[in-house]
Parts: C-alpha cells; structure tokens; sequence
C-alpha cells in the first residue's frame, strides 16, 4: 500500500494526450467532410499495420498512443457526413461526453447503492419514454441491443400466459405460437430459437407492397394455428422495418390482439424516435395500446451504441 502499482501522474499524462488524439483524429477529422469516413485496407494488410501480435513486455506510453492513432485511421468514422450505412445517427458530442462519463466511472445499474445517480437518471429517462409511448405508468429496463429487447418482450408475455412456466419451464408449457410480419426483423426469430420457443412456431404474417403487415392475414394464422392445436399468445407488430422503413397498422393489429388475447409488442427500434415528431407520429398511432415496446434511441436521437429501451405499460407482470 505504501507502493501503489499505478503511477497517477504518468497515468493521467496519458489519459491527456490520448485525448488529444481522440478529439483530433476521432472528433475532428471523424466529422470532417474532407477527410475520408476510413483509410480502407484488405485484413491481411490490416492486421500487419495494427500489429496485432500481442508483445512478450509492455509497451511504453509513446507506442501505445501510435496504436490510438492507428486503431482511428483504419476505423470506419460512423460520425462523417459521408458515412450512409445502417442505423447510426451520427456522432453527438454532449452524447460522447456521456459516454465517457459512465466509463469513467465504470458503475452498473443494477442497485442503487453502486450507482446512485444513474439509477436515478434511468427512472426519470424510462419515464419520459413512457410518456411518449402514451403511458402514464408502466416500467421498463434498457438493453444492449433491440434483439435483446425483443427477447425480452417474448420471455415475459410466455411468464404472463402461463405464469407456471418461471418454475417448470417448457415442461408447463402447449406448443406456443408468435406471429410477426414477414418484413419484421430477424431478432424474432433469434429470440424464438434462444428461448426454446422455435423458429417454427414463429408464423410470418404477409405484407403488403409498401412492407406493412396485412391485419385480415395475421387473423387467419391466429385462427389456422388454434386449428392446429397449437396456442398463440403473441403479435410483434414493426414499427419502422429494417428494409423498407415500413410501419404496421398497430391499431387494428391492436384491436385483433385485444379480441384475441394475445400479448401486443411493438419492435419500434428505429421507428420509435416518430413519436418525438409533430409530422411523422402518426404513423405509430396505436403505440400506447401496445403491452410492451422496444426503442432504440441510439438509431434516431443521437445516443451512442448501443441503447435499447424495453419498455412496459403494466408492472403486474
């Protein structure tokens, strides 16, 4: 104890000038339309240039910030003004600062006696999403990534149904049926497989032209796989589908759902940020209906990856 192992005064040092690096090379440059979104080489000649063999003997401070500089050169820069791939939304620099912050501190959310202040700043967070959903109660969790989510949605509207499921497992359980657009994203099946659900038992509903999910068709496999002896309890309706940017018609999906009995999620990863927008939210109306809904805000509202919101409308669950 009289000798600690790490040398604050070298260690802060390099925090400085790695900084440095990040806000010129990362922050600048990263941003800047005249420089390239990434200096692109094939994976052999990559790896040669990273070094990536691991050293027999650490390495000086100097080296370590020549491999910073390296990892940011041959980087994609998912903040460029030219960079048009997938669901980024660009580099925001009160989100970065963020982000650092919670690095810094290096605390996880799941008391309150580690993370006093971020546990608290979820709560108000997941309430204002809630809000916007059109709930005025409710709870949530966030997750790393909208397939998580998802999964989550499915795990607890299968506890919900059949409560004796948490104690017995698939061993309590009919043969359970999930029904999603065709269009719908593939965590959905994912998630079936991971939760012994099967991907067979995830019927995909047809979509119209424009990638919308048709309600008359989702009502024809609820009632062809009661037929079948099997036992729906799920819908996961899409808002904002990867390939088409497509909304579902959550209000009749809603309003089959509520006839049914059957569990209403919305996967609106991307297309949830809409609610946020006078002229777009529309096309999510019916949202609040819903039991349960993902968001992902770091597709649409700035946030750094990855930040999945799971949202609740009842706590009883």
């Amino acid at each position: 104890l009289e000798h600690p192992g790490v040398d604050r005064a070298a260690g802060e040092k390099f925090l400085q000038e790695a900084f440095q690096i990040l806000l010129e090379e990362g922050v600048r440059k990263g941003t800047d339309v005249a420089e390239k979104v990434c200096e692109w080489r094939e994976p052999e000649e990559l790896r040669r240039l990273l070094e990536l063999e691991l050293p027999q003997r650490g390495e000086p401070p100097a080296a370590l910030l020549q491999h910073c500089r390296r990892l940011l050169r041959y980087s994609v820069k998912t903040g460029h003004p030219r960079f048009f791939n997938q669901l980024f939304s660009g580099l925001d620099h009160h989100a970065l600062v963020g982000r650092f912050l919670t690095e810094t501190l290096n605390t996880s959310q799941y008391t309150y006696e580690v993370a006093p202040a971020f546990v608290l700043m979820e709560e108000v967070v997941l309430a204002k999403l809630r809000e916007l959903v059109g709930w005025s109660h409710g709870d949530g969790i966030f997750a790393p990534g909208g397939s998580i989510s998802n999964m989550f949605a499915m795990n607890l509207a299968r506890f919900q149904r059949f409560p004796q499921s948490r104690r017995g497992g698939n061993w309590a359980l009919p043969r359970l049926v999930l029904f999603t657009s065709q269009e719908s994203h593939y965590s959905i099946e994912k998630g079936a497989a991971f939760l012994g659900i099967g991907t067979d038992n995830v019927r995909l509903v047809p979509a119209d032209q424009r990638g919308k999910m048709i309600p008359e068709e989702l009502e024809k496999e609820i009632e062809k796989a009661r037929a079948e002896g099997a036992e729906p309890f799920l819908v996961c309706a899409t808002a904002g589908t990867t390939v088409l940017g497509a909304f579902d018609p959550l209000g009749a999906i809603a309003d089959i759902c509520q006839r049914q009995g059957l569990w209403l999620h919305v996967d609106a990863a991307w297309g949830g940020s809409a609610l946020l927008s006078s002229a777009h939210r529309h096309l999510l109306a019916g949202i609040e209906r819903a039991n349960s809904v993902t968001w992902n805000p770091h597709k649409l509202l700035g946030v750094g990856l990855q930040c999945s919101a799971f949202l609740l409308r009842d706590t009883s669950v």
